[in-house]
């Protein structure tokens, strides 16, 4: 048999398949690990896509899109993100995840450098290496409030750094980054002629004071790819529908290389979205209050049994330090978790280096599920000291 292509073996597996993989052959397994929204799709969502199929809407589309979609796409980003782009602007996607695929084709060649945030969400790595580009890691830690450290960008940029990739609200995290936060990274980025990939998927899942802000709408010289999803919104994670907002002037690019990658996204489910976005938005704001009772209910529990973890403002995950019981091996620990206890937690060193003693959990669960798992993590030997002593300057601190 033939070799496959070299770079395919830097390629890394996810962490958190292999949990979800094992949970498969168990029975009774309490599933916090996967990021799946466990509310109902809003019936006339449904019905569009039933509409679609019936009306033999089964035929190529636009490589870009449907018009009706990508103009809804255009009138909601002027609406919700504050962002003003043309529909040749506006490609939709296999999910987010072909929308990050497609901002790394464009912007990275073999040996290219791009700058990933640790921890940051597996697909972030697998992808660059997939271009064999390679990764290159700035830390989001508890000192640092979870936030970029400007002066540790400055050390890692190199003659091979094309791209920054920024993930706000943060999946595995549940950080917002603040605007001005952001302002900097994009001035960053103007310094060093970077490109940025934007990962906005959790835009509507922001809580308390935290507001989301698109990082294009802070770009003045087009250096920005936005990268947006209706999976997590909308829960139709298997209808697989995302969208790239690319820089001005690229149309004619995209249309090879979308053409070369996947023709086009099947047409009922883009039906199906046109009805999502332009449709009542009840549900989405339903779906936000449930996932902040569970933070609520998830962190008065681990409040109570002295667990310190991170007080989430966005997404719907929660990450728990549980460097008391994994012994420096999260992801052994985690696979003992399953099989001994039947709780799924996704481990932390599957989001990056500074991920080992974490887990995160999802939110997105009924209350019960949600309180049981809790329940059977195992709790310090001693009372943790609290985190909230003197913390770093706008830090995020941890809770306990």
């Amino acid at each position: 048999m033939p070799e496959l292509a070299s770079h395919i073996a830097s390629v890394p597996a996810s962490g958190i398949r292999r949990i979800l993989e094992l949970s498969f052959e168990l029975d009774d397994v309490i599933p916090l690990s996967v990021g799946e929204p466990d509310v109902p799709v809003a019936p006339h969502i449904t019905q569009a896509a039933i509409d679609a199929w019936a009306a033999d809407e089964t035929n190529y589309g636009p490589n870009g899109g449907i018009a009706p979609l990508r103009a809804a796409i255009v009138e909601k980003l002027a609406r919700v993100n504050g962002l003003a782009v043309d529909r040749e602007q506006v490609w939709v996607t296999i999910g987010a995840s072909q929308a990050l695929y497609q901002a790394m084709t464009l912007t990275l060649g073999a040996g290219d450098e791009i700058l990933l945030p640790d921890p940051g969400f597996p697909t972030f790595t697998m992808t660059a290496r997939m271009l064999q580009a390679e990764p290159v890691y700035y830390s989001l830690r508890p000192e640092g409030g979870f936030r970029p450290d400007l002066e540790e960008l400055e050390r890692l940029i190199t003659p091979r750094t094309r791209v920054l990739l920024v993930n706000s609200p943060s999946n595995p995290l549940g950080t917002v980054f603040p605007r001005e936060v952001l302002q900097t990274l994009v001035e960053f980025a103007r310094r060093h002629d970077l490109w940025i990939i934007s990962d906005e998927v959790y835009e509507y899942f922001t809580y308390g004071t935290a507001e989301h802000v698109s990082v294009g709408t802070l770009d003045t010289d087009d250096r920005v790819f936005s990268v947006f999803s209706l999976s997590k919104t909308y829960a139709l994670t298997g209808a697989r529908v995302g969208y790239l907002v690319t820089p001005p002037g690229m149309a004619p690019t995209l249309r090879s290389v979308q053409e070369a990658a996947i023709s086009c996204v099947n047409t009922p489910a883009q039906y199906a979205s046109v009805a999502a976005i332009e449709g009542d938005q009840t549900h989405v704001g339903d779906a936000r209050r449930h996932y902040g009772e569970n933070l609520r209910l998830a962190t008065g529990m681990l409040d109570e049994r002295g667990i310190r973890y991170l007080e989430p403002i966005g997404a719907f995950y929660l990450w728990i330090d549980m460097s008391h019981a994994t012994d420096g091996d999260v992801s052994a620990w985690a696979e003992h978790l399953l099989l001994t206890e039947r709780v799924a937690v996704a481990p932390g060193r599957a989001f990056g280096r500074s991920g080992e003693g974490w887990i995160r959990i999802c939110l997105a669960a009924d209350a019960d599920t949600l309180r049981l798992g809790i329940s059977r993590l195992p709790v310090p030997v001693e009372a943790p000291v609290p985190s909230t002593a003197q913390p770093p300057v706008d830090a995020v601190p941890l809770a306990r």
